[in-house]
């Protein structure tokens, strides 16, 4: 046994010489790397190799006969870093202003040469072998793009918003050159997620090529809740901090306005499950600041869902969200729960979507939440419910059938 179980205490082991390499969060909010001699490996014998730094996250690593490589978030980007067991280290350059790599399969020890993976908003899924001593990278493999795609035609940048106490929120954004002008009349689909630690990075989508290709900006917003800028910018917006991940996208919003990318009569907001929760905050919040949104499979009745703990999912959300069964979680879900907050306003456009067989976010919870707002709201802008009787959270199966849905979302 390497170490045995302690609540909280995460690590992940590989093997060299006479050391297990151990990537572990013991004292280490961003993870750290330590070794430990492979007769005797319980963490009182941890040595660090890699010490923890409040500003980078360790995702993973790999080991080689000659080089340690590990993959590390800093800034909200990924990064590789290659180091020789001996001598001076670097790190793999890219292009692009907002992109993601990552460490591919590497069976092979006795090698100098990588595989790691690589796209971006603007460069399709890539493979590439990396030649640790000369640094040349070759391309294996590229995603086929049907129909033709010239990336030269599209730029990706990468922006910063403001939001609550001076924090800074990184944006990633897309768009076709010929069709963009920074006058402020360009629409743009705002999009993220901000929860359970999951970093929403800039990926290539050849689907999305069709809202490019009609002028269309495509934003994603880098807020609290994911685990973009490391381990505390998840627990910042977790629990009694879950409200900065909607004042982050509502601050990403603002600054593209602001910033003339868009305006609110040609910006819409997405998101999805925890992210439809997000839609259906913002929307109580600010719902002057985007003309539509889509909501799919949201969770939008925040305290009913989290104290029924018959719900096999709930218990175990309770890291999350809260136990609402506590006078100050159910104050504060109260807060923000999108169904306890609808109110006699206007509202954007909104499309919202659930599946009859969804196990997280059971169908009538959306359901409800969109007779509610039928019956509040004072506008007359559109509130479509599309429920797919067939489908469950992960929405339509089959190729052809996710992308009939996808058509309706863009639509």
């Amino acid at each position: 046994m390497l170490q045995r179980r302690i609540p909280q205490l995460e690590y992940a082991a590989d093997h060299y010489g006479d050391h297990f390499y151990i990537r572990t969060n013991d004292q280490a909010q961003n993870f750290k790397l330590v070794k430990a001699p492979i007769t005797n490996p319980s963490k009182e014998n941890w040595e660090d190799v890699i010490p923890h730094r409040p500003e980078v996250l360790l995702e993973d690593f790999d080991l080689f006969s000659n080089f340690l490589v590990t993959q590390e978030r800093s800034n909200g980007l990924t990064q590789i870093q290659i180091k020789p067991w001996e001598g001076e280290g670097h790190a793999l350059q890219f292009d692009d202003e907002t992109y993601t790599a990552w460490i591919s399969t590497n069976p092979e020890f006795d090698t100098s040469t990588l595989r790691f993976g690589y796209n971006s908003l603007v460069v399709p899924s890539s493979v590439f072998d990396y030649d640790m001593i000369s640094r040349e990278k070759t391309l294996l493999k590229q995603q086929e793009v049907v129909g033709g795609y010239t990336s030269e035609d599209y730029y990706s940048e990468r922006i910063w918003a403001k939001s609550e106490n001076g924090v800074l929120v990184p944006i990633s954004l897309v768009y076709k050159k010929s069709f963009f002008d920074k006058t402020g009349e360009n629409p743009l689909l705002l999009y993220a997620y901000g929860s359970y630690g999951y970093s929403m990075d800039a990926y290539f989508s050849s689907n999305r090529l069709s809202l490019l290709d009609r002028g269309f900006v495509f934003a994603i917003a880098h807020i609290r809740g994911g685990e973009d800028l490391g381990r505390h910018w998840y627990e910042n917006g977790k629990l009694l901090q879950k409200r900065n991940t909607f004042s982050d996208f509502i601050a990403c919003a603002e600054h593209l306005v602001r910033e003339r990318y868009t305006n609110p009569n040609h910006l819409y907001a997405m998101g999805g499950s925890a992210g439809g929760l997000l839609i259906g905050a913002v929307i109580n919040w600010r719902p002057e600041l985007f003309n539509g949104a889509i909501a799919n499979v949201p969770f939008v009745d925040v305290v009913t869902t989290m104290l029924d703990e018959s719900i096999p999912l709930t218990t175990g959300e309770f890291q999350e969200w809260g136990n609402p069964k506590d006078p100050e979680y159910f104050k504060y879900m109260l807060s923000y729960s999108p169904y306890d907050n609808v109110e006699p306003k206007d509202y954007p456009n909104l499309l919202v979507t659930s599946g009859l067989h969804d196990s997280q976010v059971q169908y009538w919870e959306p359901t409800k939440w969109v007779a509610k707002l039928r019956d509040l709201k004072t506008d007359q802008n559109l509130l479509l419910l599309h429920t797919n009787m067939e489908a469950g959270h992960g929405g339509a199966s089959g190729r052809f059938n996710a992308l009939k849905e996808l058509a309706l979302e863009y639509a």
